[in-house]
């Protein structure tokens, strides 16, 4: 197996995880936003990669304090744009849906993940990448615009779909606050890819040199890299519960932790594996890893929604757009395939 299908696996499987990570949401009763999301952000942006780093990155403090502070405080900035924009999903997630909000949030701000580590040239490996005006360039291009009209398709089976639930359920939508909230959030949704393109560099290096393993050191990006998110989304449903009073919530319902606590499991899987393969991909993976792991994201969240009931009553022509949305896609995935395959060449 090549290197590039190799990477290519690795992303989209990621992807898919990423973009059904919130499935258990689907079967808790008691638990409501601040509780789950404040459970599954502990656990997926503290406890598991920091234990990780921890108990399998040798000297990992000494380490991190040989890693240039830039490097270290510009992961966090685009890591705090990353957890107001998680926050934002979460939110949403009441008003649209799952797979609505997923398709969204994640692909909105596809175009700027995609091209600006083509622009302004990652750390590490990404420091080889081609440029925007090279050959394959041109072809990552074309899959980002094909990427954006699957996003529009997507957008418009929601309209279709909000309207279905209007006319039977006679309740009010909120699906066009819920956009602009998604919007938004995509923006600033792909800072969670350059905390790691603009700061693995550095931090793999250290890891390395003090004796750890190349997946170890990978979670060690994550754990220092996200620390700046880590507070965003831990504070924020932390103060809900204490404004709302809902701490005890916590306590009463052991199994909803456990299932909050899968919750955050997949999701450090999930951004392990997207750097993983973004680094497989080679020089160009910083941008095509990103725009297939936000391919796949899209899809897997439309898997959740599909299967919970999201779209039960709905057909005819919003249906329809949802799966010409996921067939546009998979096609934008294989063209950002191409031109890493393209860049290699």
């Amino acid at each position: 197996m090549t290197p590039t299908l190799l990477g290519a696996l690795v992303v989209t499987f990621a992807g898919l995880a990423m973009g059904s990570v919130y499935w258990p949401v689907k079967v808790m009763r008691r638990f409501q936003f601040e509780h789950w999301f404040f459970v599954a952000m502990f656990v997926g942006l503290i406890i598991v990669p920091w234990t990780t780093t921890l108990l399998f990155c040798p000297n990992a403090i000494a380490a991190y304090h040989s890693v240039p502070l830039m490097d270290l405080l510009k992961s966090n900035l685009f890591a705090i744009g990353w957890g107001v924009a998680s926050v934002l999903g979460g939110l949403c997630i009441a008003r649209i849906g799952i797979g609505l909000t997923t398709a969204i949030l994640t692909a909105v701000g596809v175009s700027i993940g995609v091209t600006l580590p083509m622009v302004v040239k990652g750390s590490g490996l990404f420091n080889d990448a081609a440029g925007l005006g090279s050959p394959a360039g041109h072809i990552v291009l074309i899959g980002v615009g094909i990427m954006l009209l699957g996003v529009v398709l997507v957008a418009l089976a929601g309209f279709g779909r909000d309207r279905v639930f209007k006319s039977v359920q006679k309740k009010s939508g909120g699906f066009l606050l819920g956009l602009i909230m998604s919007a938004i959030g995509g923006i600033l949704s792909a800072g969670i890819s350059f905390s790691f393109v603009y700061g693995q560099g550095p931090i793999v290096e250290a890891m390395k040199i003090n004796g750890a393993g190349e997946i170890p050191a990978n979670f060690a990006v994550w754990a220092a890299g996200l620390v700046g998110g880590s507070i965003i989304n831990i504070a924020y449903p932390a103060y809900l519960m204490s404004k709302r009073r809902s701490w005890n919530v916590l306590w009463e319902c052991k199994n909803e932790i456990a299932l909050a606590a899968v919750i955050g499991v997949q999701f450090t899987l999930a951004i392990v594996l997207m750097g993983r393969g973004m680094l497989l991909l080679g020089a160009l993976g910083a941008s095509i890893g990103f725009g297939m792991q936000q391919a796949a994201q899209i899809i897997g969240g439309q898997a959740v929604g599909f299967a919970s009931g999201e779209w039960r009553g709905v057909a005819g022509t919003p249906r329809w757009q949802m799966y010409l949305a996921i067939a546009t896609l998979v096609t934008a995935a294989a063209v950002m395939a191409f031109g890493d395959t393209l860049a290699k060449s």
